[in-house]
């Protein structure tokens, strides 16, 4: 009986002390006229405690344990607030909150976005409401306040913030090849919607001026991105190297404009301009158009450049819980191929990349790349509940990638016939049709997602949704025209820009059209256990259609694909997390070997676990990855000496090739370091190899990937004294030795080359830049740029063509007005 009782008063005592350890918040949410704001969100961050104001804009939150808390309160068409609040126990805190109209004063941009804020739509690729900090996808954003620092006029000088992100190709330096992880040529997107479809991952030119951000997801994301892009394969989106996504600049509902006007090396002049602003006095819609003009900047003497890109949009925002975003992007760029250089090893088996004079080209004045490219989306998104949790989202997008070139292709001259000794001074020239094509895309995705939504003790942030994508590609090919004569690069008398009288026009040879549709669904849920233990679940079922008119050619196939993983907040600001994803890469009844049969499925699995922290108010991030993917049934085509595909009955032959793994650590330190010195630092540690591989020498990197890379950036401002309001930048970019080709074993060729000897190695190369910018009043500011600074040498390739050097050493600058 006495054991009752001292368990009963015990039971009491812990009930009044649990009791007395908590208590609440109460106020009102006004806007800056005073106005109540009813719909406002408020919560605790890292907890499951949160509310809406009501109709008064009144707010209340019972039964909070005492502590330390930051809370966030949010409302659409306003700055989102932080208020740090200590709770104490048996109190009720009041607070009074005022929300400033997103027309004034815009909030604070970071090298990384702003504070606290998930980017603009990354949630287009992720599918979750979550910051790049709190997925357990490798996820790294560059904002539009980077790019303008460094000046960056391509993607690829804007990814390179990222490591373990480099150039596989330019191919002339009129396209942009991203690589990550080893994986070649990873996908592209504009808003998150695939431009060019090509899937070897041959990129596309951009201009930056429209760009708002620059959002890369590396290693496997085929359940997450979604978009009915072939997500869930390994091919296309679903490919395990990752994505790279560029988001055009919408409205923000304020008054303001800016133009430039920059001018630099080569010719280079640009101005651009980019204006947005209200529509009515009812502070619903907001429009923005951003542009940019852009002749010269191309280094090699001959070559030209001229580009145009206007983009328009609109967003309506009819109440507090929904927002319509209309948007257009149109880009125009015609620019010279550059031929390049060439390699003057006899045989091909060491690195004698000849170091051209800029003043010398070994193409024609009509090599020239054409490409037009337009993107449309339609998106809104629409609360359903009173706290802002649960809403719907849906979009839809549409792009068209025209694009034609003229390209010059060298062939070395051989000493004797029907030997591979080749004079490596003389070559003969042709020119033919780089890859036409007409790209056309359609992409409809609808989602149901919950923000922290609580069931019982445990929260779920989650989302279902659908997709569809509709491919219609149109391919033609034309025949090669060979040009008479011997041209000697050392010599530039024998070398003409000029394409001889009475060259014969191109006779189209033939026309490939292919309609691709991809259907999915997926589902994911991050569910809170307790405030320190998330769990990540996912499923994607995927379908794929390919047909062709042309021929009566038809694959379907269908499959799943889970996504698992958990995360630990060890404290505030600081997250352990390990996943693991899986894809597919679907049989094609195309692909089959010597005896007429397919390979069935390939498998992608990849392993990630790492650190992901934030300190300093979120002003400072670090972060940690380590990854492992591995490749399952592997197949190779197989080419002739004469680089002719390998056929049996009219079909190309292929054979089962293996395995391959890459892994490797990435470390990212990104932010603030003090109030008025920004850092951006990287390194990664690619370990590519062929596995269990009867084509590939064991043991082998594949073509072009680096062992290491490293990027560097400090940017520091002057906040006082006499020189306030100058800032300061430097940059050090280093990209490490890679093999120029893949290494095979004796017996096969790749692309027609014989590769079974060990393959010389592109040379590593460090790129230092600077730039110097004072901002001379509120309207005025001036910035020079020097990149190269130290005029390095270094060339980037395919395999033994298109071998591009670097830009060599350069300056601009830039005058910007803003009102």
């Amino acid at each position: 009986m006495m054991k009752r009782f001292i368990s009963l008063v015990f039971f009491l005592l812990m009930a009044q002390l649990v009791w007395a350890q908590i208590g609440s918040l109460e106020g009102k949410v006004t806007s800056e006229t005073g106005e109540p704001l009813p719909a406002a969100n408020l919560m605790l961050e890292g907890t499951r405690y949160g509310v809406s104001s009501d109709e008064s804009g009144n707010f209340r939150i019972l039964q909070i344990p005492t502590g330390s808390y930051q809370l966030k309160v949010s409302s659409i068409g306003y700055k989102t607030v932080y208020r740090k609040i200590t709770i104490r126990e048996n109190h009720t805190q009041k607070l009074n909150l005022t929300l400033v109209s997103t027309t004034g004063e815009l909030e604070v941009v970071e090298v990384f976005g702003a504070r606290g804020k998930q980017p603009e739509k990354l949630e287009a690729i992720t599918r979750l409401p979550l910051k790049p900090s709190d997925q357990i996808q490798s996820i790294s954003v560059i904002s539009d306040k980077l790019i303008e620092q460094q000046g960056a006029l391509t993607v690829i000088e804007g990814v390179r913030n990222v490591p373990g992100v480099y150039t596989y190709s330019t191919y002339g330096g009129v396209k942009e090849s991203i690589s990550s992880r080893g994986f070649r040529g990873i996908p592209t997107l504009k808003n998150g919607v695939r431009v060019m479809t090509d899937f070897r991952g041959m990129g596309y030119p951009t201009d930056m001026q429209g760009v708002e951000n620059i959002q890369v997801m590396k290693g496997s994301a085929a359940l997450t991105q979604g978009l009915g892009q072939s997500s869930g394969q390994a091919t296309d989106l679903g490919a395990p190297g990752g994505i790279v996504n560029v988001v055009t600049k919408t409205p923000k509902f304020v008054n303001e404009g800016s133009i430039s006007l920059r001018g630099g090396s080569w010719g280079l002049f640009r101005p651009t301009f980019d204006v947005q602003g209200l529509l009515g006095d009812s502070k619903k819609v907001a429009f923005r158009i951003d542009g940019a003009y852009q002749t010269g900047g191309k280094f090699r003497k001959g070559m030209e450049y001229e580009s145009f890109y206007i983009n328009p949009s609109l967003a309506i925002r009819p109440d507090d819980k929904t927002q319509i975003t209309l948007e257009m992007d149109f880009y125009n760029v015609n620019q010279t191929i550059d031929a390049g250089t060439v390699n003057l090893s006899v045989g091909n088996v060491a690195n004698e990349i000849y170091d051209i004079p800029n003043n010398r080209m070994l193409g024609f004045n009509s090599d020239i790349s054409t490409v037009k490219h337009s993107t449309y989306t339609a998106s809104f998104k629409r609360y359903l509940d009173t706290d802002n949790k649960l809403y719907v989202r849906g979009a839809v997008y549409r792009s068209v990638f025209d694009a034609d070139a003229i390209r010059t292709s060298l062939t070395a001259l051989a000493r004797k016939k029907d030997t591979n000794d080749v004079q490596v001074n003389l070559y003969r020239r042709s020119i033919s049709h780089n890859q036409p094509r007409l790209d056309k895309n359609t992409v409809i995705q609808f989602d149901l997602v919950g923000d922290q939504i609580e069931t019982g003790a445990i929260r779920h942030t989650f989302m279902i949704g659908a997709d569809y994508k509709l491919t219609d590609l149109t391919e033609s090919a034309y025949n090669t025209i060979n040009i008479p004569g011997i041209i000697n690069v050392f010599d530039p008398a024998t070398i003409s820009n000029t394409l001889p009288y009475g060259t014969a026009n191109f006779t189209k040879t033939g026309e490939t059209l292919s309609k691709t549709t991809n259907m999915g669904l997926t589902a994911q849920d991050v569910i809170s256990v307790t405030d320190w233990l998330k769990a990540f679940v996912g499923i994607r079922y995927s379908t794929n259609q390919s047909t062709s008119p042309l021929n009566s050619a038809f694959t379907r196939t269908h499959f799943w694909n889970p996504l698992g993983g958990i995360m630990v907040t060890v404290k505030k600001g600081l997250n352990l997390f390990a996943s693991y994803t899986n894809s597919t890469r679907p049989e094609n009844v195309s692909q089959v070997d010597e005896n007429g049969n397919t390979f069935g499925n390939s498998f992608v699995n990849q392993i990630e676990a790492g650190i992901k922290s934030d300190w300093l108010n979120n002003r400072l991030r670090f972060n940690l990855t380590l990854y492992r993917i591995e490749q399952k049934n592997l197949i190779e085509q197989l080419y002739d000496v004469n680089n002719a595909p390998i056929q049996v009955n009219g079909r190309n032959v292929y054979r089962a090739s293996g395995d391959d793994r890459r892994q490797g650590v990435e470390v990212e330190l990104t932010g603030r370091i003090l109030e008025n010195l920004e850092a951006i630092v990287g390194y990664s540690m690619i370990d590519a190899q062929y596995r269990n591989t009867v084509v590939n020498v064991e043991g082998s990197a594949p073509n072009n990937t680096p062992k290491h890379t490293f990027n560097g950036w400090l940017n520091y401002t002057v906040n006082r004294g006499s020189l306030k309001n100058l800032n300061v930048g430097l940059g050090v970019y280093y990209l490490g030795e890679r093999p120029y080709n893949d290494w095979t074993q004796v017996g096969y060729l790749t692309h027609g080359l014989d590769t079974s000897k060990e393959p010389w190695y592109n040379k590593a190369y460090t790129l230092v830049n600077a730039q110097l910018g004072y901002q001379i009043n509120q309207q005025w500011g001036l910035r020079v740029l020097a990149n190269n600074l130290f005029g390095t040498v270094g060339y980037d390739a395919y395999r033994t063509s298109f071998i591009d050097r670097i830009q060599p050493r350069n300056f601009s600058g830039i005058l910007t007005y803003r009102f």
